[in-house]
């Protein structure tokens, strides 16, 4: 008949089969699950707006982030990275984006909260660009699962100015 070895072999392929099917037909399954994140951001105030040394704006901002990114986890969710960008354009590019706050949540526990905190990283803009000038602000979160794919997802608020003036 069959050597021990070709019987393992054998075993070994058709369990690994078993199990890439599985994990297939259980992927398949979380793309039918329907998110629906609740996300609200406000600036509650400037805490500043200067001219730093090498001629660039930096803003300081005090921010009311309030979500509830329950929704997203399923049976599939490992983590959520989820970060608050500033965007706005300038006449020398046509779209900044800069990162003011992020986090990681590992558990629906955590996936609701509500903070009012000031941008963890600089508001700085290549030039003096920032002065009066409108800005958007989205939070987007990447849903990294256990199996398969990782995507994305995002709320935007239009509707911030930025100072007239230096304080």
């Amino acid at each position: 008949m069959h050597t021990f070895l070709y019987r393992l072999n054998a075993a070994i392929s058709f369990a690994l089969l078993a199990l890439a099917a599985i994990c297939i037909a259980a992927s398949m399954t979380d793309v039918i699950h329907n998110a629906n994140p609740s996300v609200d951001i406000k600036v509650v105030k400037f805490e500043g707006l200067r001219r730093t040394n090498g001629g660039n704006d930096e803003a300081r901002i005090a921010l009311n982030i309030s979500a509830d990114l329950t929704s997203i986890f399923s049976w599939n969710t490992k983590q959520l990275f989820v970060f608050v960008a500033a965007e706005y354009a300038t006449p020398k590019n046509s779209w900044n984006q800069i990162s003011l706050w992020d986090s990681i949540i590992t558990s629906k526990d955590d996936a609701k909260f509500q903070a009012v905190l000031y941008n963890k990283y600089g508001l700085i803009d290549q030039g003096n660009n920032l002065r009066g000038h409108d800005f958007n602000l989205t939070m987007y979160w990447h849903v990294m699962p256990k199996t398969t794919m990782m995507y994305t997802g995002s709320k935007s608020f239009t509707g911030f100015n930025f100072p007239d003036s230096y304080f």
